[in-house]
């Protein structure tokens, strides 16, 4: 699991401070990038998974806000009175606001770890869906040439036939075309090969999945001669 990273813009430093000294008694500790709101831009926090604000100069908040609206992260604003910063605050499921009342720094940890874990949650299950796509996809390829295998058989029949019955007229051709047809008889048979090993695939799979069913039905070797089934 990547170590998440978590952005802390503000303009005092005792917040980013206090911040990070609560949240190392934490069970995961984040990354942290600390920045002042009058160096922020839209592309600072591009590789970070959360946006926390402190405090910030009051001049510069509306601004701040109006860039953090289009974030694609969620942000935290912390400020002390929220009826007075309220309106500078675009409404969005990805920001939020807290005010610094009593506690509220435990509460931020909390808040933010629920931020960061729905986040991990988030990616795991694209990763995952990723991988079935790749999977379904993959199986559908499988069972395309798994369907083909007689076809192809059959081709190669043909091939290796034709390519046996022209070695047998010695003196009929020259070199070079009796050596092409060794390498056709040769790459017919490899192919051959690679289909039989499909067959034995298909095979061992249907076997694994009865088996994983409990359809099959185990043997072992007896004393006697033959097999004795439990």
């Amino acid at each position: 699991m990547k170590q998440p990273n978590v952005l802390v813009i503000g303009d005092q430093g005792e917040f980013a401070q206090l911040l990070m000294s609560r949240w190392h008694s934490e069970r995961v500790v984040p990354a942290f990038t600390v920045m002042n709101s009058e160096v922020y831009h839209g592309h600072a926090g591009r590789s970070c998974d959360l946006i926390l604000v402190g405090p910030v100069e009051t001049k510069r908040f509306g601004a701040l806000m109006a860039a953090l609206s289009n974030a694609p992260q969620p942000v935290i604003v912390v400020i002390a009175d929220v009826m007075d910063a309220l309106h500078s605050v675009e409404r969005t499921s990805r920001v939020m606001v807290l005010r610094q009342h009593d506690g509220w720094l435990d509460l931020l940890i909390l808040l933010a770890s629920e931020c960061l874990r729905r986040i991990e949650m988030t990616e795991r299950a694209e990763r995952a869906e990723a991988v079935a796509t790749e999977s379904a996809s993959q199986a559908t390829l499988g069972r395309y040439m798994l369907d083909m295998r007689h076809s192809l058989n059959n081709a190669l029949t043909a091939l290796l036939g034709n390519a046996e019955l022209l070695l047998l007229e010695p003196g009929a051709h020259s070199e070079e075309v009796h050596d092409q047809l060794i390498t056709i008889r040769s790459m017919s048979l490899r192919m051959n090969e690679i289909l039989a090993r499909f067959s034995s695939l298909e095979a061992e799979l249907t076997f694994a999945k009865r088996e994983a069913k409990g359809e099959v039905v185990p043997f072992v070797r007896s004393s006697a001669a033959g097999w004795t089934s439990f």
